[in-house]
């Protein structure tokens, strides 16, 4: 089993990481990333009917003809001003072809300052083009992997065939909550964000993904990851860095220190909820946690010393509480 690069922050505990095989066709799980430059209209990627030069009839199958930049008029088949390049791609240098699952974007390089254009979009997983000479741009993306290669067809190659092989040294990363006891934790409440090691202008990691549900393999190219958990709608967060390899599922097992609290606003100790109370929770320096609505609002929080603030009726009342992880509580706030 491989090593894994493990760094925990403060109050967070990394259980368990496993490296094991992953295949290239497993089903998708995450959109595909948008490259770094605004796309324009693309045209369709075929036109079943064809142009009428009975040339056009010596395409091969699946083949993909590119307008030309100017008149938009399609090459025909047999024209000698285009060269065909077969695009493929692989998680690792020595693995198989990736079968599906990807989205290719292949985008005309104009001249001067102008943005690369988006000529055409694939899904197919091995398409075949037939580029007029010019500098191309090819992306490709399988789930958040993704590798991006300039291309030039140069005149002299008009009516050759060449082969571009893109090798994505991805891996996947699936991420599993835990209570701090081990007991799992429901899904629908738990989501992660996934942070690269790169920084931005700032200084902060760059976001990769948010909001991604547990359970769910996002598809990852190589490298050191951070992930931070979120447990509920409050501040019961889990953080740890990962290290995902080419080829392989990386699994997560992440440990939340949590406590679920109950808040109710009452005219006797005991008493009915009162509905329509404004509730605040923030640190005993004020700092804000949560804010909401209702007679029995229940929230996910770390543990700690917090106040909860509740307003009804023209009238305010606050209390001190502290939780620990494990605890499951009534905050009661009783109005004189």
């Amino acid at each position: 089993m491989p090593s894994h690069l493990l760094r925990l922050s403060a109050g967070a505990r990394l259980i368990g990481v496993a490296a094991l095989c992953w295949l290239a066709v497993m089903p998708a799980t995450a959109q595909s990333p948008v490259p770094g430059w605004q796309a324009q209209t693309a045209p369709p990627p075929r036109d079943a009917a064809g142009p009428a030069n009975p040339a056009a009839q010596q395409v091969p199958p699946n083949t993909t003809i590119v307008p030309r930049s100017t008149g938009g008029a399609r090459l025909p088949g047999g024209a000698t001003g285009a060269g065909q390049v077969s695009l493929t791609a692989l998680l690792t240098d020595d693995g198989q072809n990736i079968e599906q699952g990807l989205v290719w974007r292949i985008y005309r390089v104009g001249q001067g300052p102008e943005k690369p254009s988006l000529v055409v979009q694939h899904r197919e997983p091995s398409p075949t083009l037939r580029l007029e000479p010019g500098s191309y741009i090819i992306n490709v993306a399988f789930g958040r992997a993704h590798l991006t290669r300039r291309i030039v067809i140069a005149p002299e190659q008009a009516g050759q065939e060449r082969q571009e092989r893109f090798v994505l040294n991805a891996g996947g990363l699936r991420v599993t909550p835990v209570l701090a006891n081990g007991e799992a934790i429901a899904d629908r409440i738990v989501t992660y964000d996934i942070y690269s090691d790169e920084r931005d202008q700032y200084g902060q990691k760059t976001k990769v993904v948010n909001a991604i549900k547990t359970g769910v393999i996002v598809r990852l190219n190589a490298g050191i990851y951070s992930l931070v958990s979120t447990y509920g709608d409050a501040n019961a967060t889990a953080r740890a860095d990962v290290t995902v390899e080419a080829g392989k599922l990386t699994e997560a097992t992440l440990s939340h220190a949590a406590a679920k609290v109950t808040f109710k606003l009452v005219t006797r100790a005991g008493g009915e909820a009162m509905a329509d109370t404004q509730w605040s929770v923030t640190t005993l320096r004020g700092e804000p946690i949560k804010d909401s609505v209702g007679a029995l609002p229940t929230h996910i929080l770390a543990p700690g010393n917090y106040t909860a603030l509740a307003r009804h009726s023209g009238q305010q009342l606050r209390r001190d509480f502290s939780v620990r992880a494990g605890d499951v509580v009534q905050v009661e706030l009783v109005m004189p």
